[in-house]
């Protein structure tokens, strides 16, 4: 059992045993573990300025640096400002072309698979497509075989962040032939960015703070680059790969919900949405409590470690009837779903909410919407084990096969508005 899936069931014994606020000795700290949603909505939005970004771990800043999922206080402020108006509902529409040429890509290689019969890994295959449209965004270009080879390090980090050694010099060092491949590849990219004055994309964003803020060094821009490219398709990825899961294990809903939509995207949505209650991308949110403060009648000391857990909190029957069941008409029907703004927190809330979350939702959606009407995906073996890491994965691989299941891809080629 690994030391990610021993850590949920601890913190289920924990509230189990102390309810929805409950401490526990975690890592050699007393922590308090959040899995209400009224005491996470003060750790997160109404007292937010209290509990600041957990940073003991050195582990995501041996491939992230100080990009903005590890950067804190006046930087990360800083930062967020940068980014912010690439993630605004209406900048998503510059992004939508991108989204979509990739998401007909997709569906293309699966209607290639369907032809042939040829077995697929589902989870490389949704991450080749997250991979390939937060890369558009970065850069502008589709991802190709060349840099998908040199971005394949990122990959293994992320998979062995866990097992890195403690020291942080140490841990560099377990992995730096990947680091370098990754350095080099940033170095060309801000280089050629900077190069061709465009000022479209994220990258190009970054560039251009360096002539407002003499922060923006080459350094953090490679962080930064890292840090989109690496969160933007974990989560994305992770998150379409439990909805197909869900779905394998609820043909019924699949069907019910195709026949009875009327609007494509909005079945899409909902299942997301549901996929994301109970699997979060943000499975886990550490804080630190600046000063003494009060959650769920119990107190807080200075320095307490504070862990949010939407995992928990999004399998409270309490607030989710039926809250182990995959049923996506909860985003479907007025009410279905709790009003509290704690009970539903799939990407954390407040000031440091996934500044992807929009992003995420919408690619997710058109890739749905893409192959979900056109293809019938069966995998083979479903691995029983869940392995919780940066996210929330099926612990093994998934092979699949797929065949046609409408008239849109009968002659390979998609028929999408």
């Amino acid at each position: 059992m690994d030391e990610h899936h021993s850590l949920v069931e601890q913190l289920t014994r924990a509230r189990n045993r102390q309810g929805g606020v409950a401490e526990i000795v975690l890592g050699g700290h007393r922590t308090i573990v959040v899995s209400e949603p009224e005491s996470a909505h003060r750790v997160l939005v109404r007292h937010a300025d209290n509990y600041t970004k957990l940073t003991r771990s050195h582990r995501t800043r041996v491939l992230m640096g100080d990009g903005l999922i590890n950067a804190t206080g006046a930087a990360w402020r800083r930062q967020r400002r940068v980014l912010q108006p690439q993630f605004t509902a209406r900048a998503l529409h510059r992004y939508e072309n991108a989204i979509a040429e990739s998401a007909r890509a997709t569906g293309e290689r699966w209607a290639g698979h369907a032809r042939t019969g040829r077995r697929f890994d589902l989870g490389d295959e949704l991450t080749m497509f997250a991979q390939d449209v937060i890369w558009r965004a970065i850069t502008g270009r589709p991802l190709d075989d060349e840099v998908a080879r040199e971005l394949a390090s990122v990959e293994r980090i992320v998979a062995t962040l866990k097992a890195l050694p403690v020291d942080a010099e140490a841990a560099r060092k377990a992995v730096s032939e990947d680091l370098g491949r990754i350095d080099g590849l940033a170095k060309r990219e801000i280089a050629g960015a900077r190069a061709a004055g465009d000022r479209t994309g994220f990258l190009s964003t970054l560039v251009a703070a360096a002539d407002r803020f003499p922060e923006y060094t080459d350094e953090l821009i490679r962080d930064e680059l890292v840090t989109l490219f690496a969160a933007g398709y974990e989560t994305t990825a992770t998150a379409l790969t439990w909805t197909f899961v869900l779905l394998q294990r609820n043909p019924v809903a699949r069907e019910r919900l195709l026949a009875e939509a009327t609007e494509p995207t909005s079945v899409a949505e909902a299942l997301v949405r549901e996929a994301m209650r109970l699997y979060p991308p943000v499975w886990l949110v550490p804080r630190q409590a600046v000063a003494e403060d009060t959650l769920g009648g119990r107190t807080v000391t200075a320095g307490m470690d504070v862990m949010v857990c939407p995992y928990l909190i999004h399998r409270d029957p309490q607030w989710w009837p039926d809250a182990e069941v995959f049923s996506p008409g909860r985003f479907g029907t007025p009410g279905g779903r709790p009003r509290h703004p704690g009970a539903y927190l799939p990407f954390g809330s407040g000031p440091r909410t996934c500044i992807g979350m929009r992003f995420a939702l919408r690619e997710s959606v058109a890739l749905l919407d893409a192959v979900l009407p056109h293809f019938r995906t069966n995998v083979e073996h479903i691995p029983a084990g869940i392995a919780h890491g940066l996210t929330i994965r099926p612990d093994g691989p998934l092979p699949a096969t797929t065949t046609f299941a409408g008239e849109g891809y009968l002659r390979g080629k998609p028929k999408m508005a």
